[in-house]
């Protein structure tokens, strides 16, 4: 009899227990959320995070906080999330580099794409060609003629070695007549854009939202956007595919991660908080002026674009010979 009375105890205690378990589940998120994003500050991620922010987290019910933690191509940041409870506290979001990254492997580095589940492609939009007003060089086919006068004399910046920015370079280089210039790694398109300014290198390739504000402060010249259309408010700004590089298109994306083994149902309250976010008028025009255009796919179709970038991204970097790093 005491055993039975201990077991009815402890089913009771289990019943009561129950629902706070359930609770605790639609509750979600409980306290602040942070967001990291693998890249420094003011570069063309942590633009349409700060730019998604405050209408995400008040979608979420919840504060979220941007985490930028860079280097490595994005891999430092990507590795950090990686290694964070599966709760749906700290999403990635995270562009086309990290495609990159899995196409190009650094020797003793894991794969990272297994450590996570996608949760929604949030917004696509161009990589940018940019020079400095100084540098002598007005349009992309002055580019591509400087290129391919000095090969390899012309300095490009990008945000690392083996990032989507660098392999989107070397594509439309490739395109234009098999170009060579120096790529110049760093931390990210803020850092890369900061030093063009600067005059240090000659060009560079970024997210285009990196470099919009610096163009229309006329700091920057935007010579091609990687699209397949031109941006609305650069319309002066020719696309690669109608100028130098005929039929070539390599936009970039972001989107957002969450750990492997984050719950389905709190995947799916980020995704649906993401899209609706998205609709935010205050959002809409502002990703309009940076260039981005709503995706808002599924996990499972965000897999697939995925998949599809690592092997276009794999290709280009066997053919030139590029190696994973920062």
């Amino acid at each position: 009899m005491p055993g039975r009375r201990r077991f009815t105890t402890l089913l009771s205690a289990a019943i009561v227990a129950a629902p706070s378990v359930v609770r605790a589940r639609e509750e979600y998120p409980a306290r602040p959320i942070r967001l990291i994003v693998p890249w420094p500050p003011g570069g063309g991620v942590d633009a349409f995070g700060r730019v998604i922010q405050a209408a995400l987290g008040e979608k979420l019910g919840q504060t979220v906080v941007i985490d930028n933690i860079g280097g490595g191509a994005g891999r430092i940041g990507t590795q950090a999330a990686a290694h964070t409870a599966p709760d749906g506290y700290t999403p990635l979001l995270a562009n086309d580099t990290f495609a990159a990254t899995e196409a190009l492997p650094v020797a003793g580095t894991p794969a990272l794409r297994p450590a996570f589940d996608p949760v929604t492609l949030a917004i696509s939009g161009p990589q940018g060609v940019f020079t400095h007003p100084k540098s002598g060089i007005r349009s992309i086919a002055e580019y591509a003629a400087a290129a391919g006068a000095r090969p390899g004399k012309l300095n490009v910046g990008v945000p690392g070695i083996g990032s989507s920015q660098h392999l989107t370079s070397e594509l439309l280089l490739r395109a234009a007549g098999d170009l060579r210039v120096t790529h110049v790694p760093y931390r990210g398109g803020g850092p890369a854009i900061q030093d063009l300014i600067a005059g240090n290198i000659d060009a560079a390739t970024v997210t285009f939202a990196a470099g919009a504000a610096q163009v229309k402060a006329g700091q920057l010249v935007a010579l091609a956007v990687t699209s397949a259309k031109r941006t609305p408010t650069f319309p002066d700004v020719p696309t690669v595919g109608e100028s130098i590089a005929p039929g070539l298109e390599q936009p970039t994306w972001m989107g957002f991660f969450a750990p492997k083994g984050t719950p389905v149902e709190i995947r799916q309250r980020v995704h649906a908080a993401v899209l609706a976010a998205l609709k935010d008028e205050r959002v809409v025009r502002r990703l309009g002026d940076l260039g981005f255009e709503f995706a808002g796919l599924s996990d499972v179709a965000f897999a697939h674009l995925f998949d599809d970038t690592v092997k276009v991204f794999a290709e280009i970097a066997t053919e030139r010979r590029i190696a994973g790093g920062e």
